[in-house]
C-alpha cells in the first residue's frame, strides 16, 4: 500500500475560521486529498479579514483565493464548491 504525498498547491489560500463547521468541511476535504494550502484566519489576524474584504468583497467563509499563472484572481465560496473545484482541479 502506498503513502499518498502532501501536495503543494501554488497560487492558492484559504481563508477560514476554526469553528466554523463549513470551514472545518474543507479543511478535511485538504487532508483527505493530502493538499497542502495556506490557511488565512480571519478570527485572529485582522489583516487576513481586511484582505478578504478587500479581494472578495464579502466577509464570509470559507474562501478560496485563486490566482492564475497571468496573475488574475477569483475569489470561490461556499463550501461544497471549493470541495468541488478540489476534485476538478487539483486532485489526480
Amino acid at each position: 500500500m502506498s503513502v499518498r504525498q502532501v501536495k503543494p498547491v501554488t497560487g492558492h489560500q484559504l481563508y477560514y475560521f476554526s469553528s466554523c463547521p463549513y470551514c472545518l468541511f474543507v479543511r478535511l476535504a485538504m487532508l483527505w486529498w493530502r493538499l497542502k494550502i495556506p490557511l488565512k484566519d480571519i478570527m485572529f489576524n485582522s489583516a487576513n479579514n481586511a484582505d478578504l474584504m478587500a479581494g472578495g468583497g464579502k466577509n464570509q467563509v470559507p474562501c478560496l483565493r485563486i490566482e492564475n499563472e497571468g496573475g488574475d484572481v477569483r475569489w470561490l465560496y461556499e463550501s461544497i464548491d471549493i470541495v468541488r473545484y478540489f476534485k476538478t482541479n487539483l486532485v489526480n
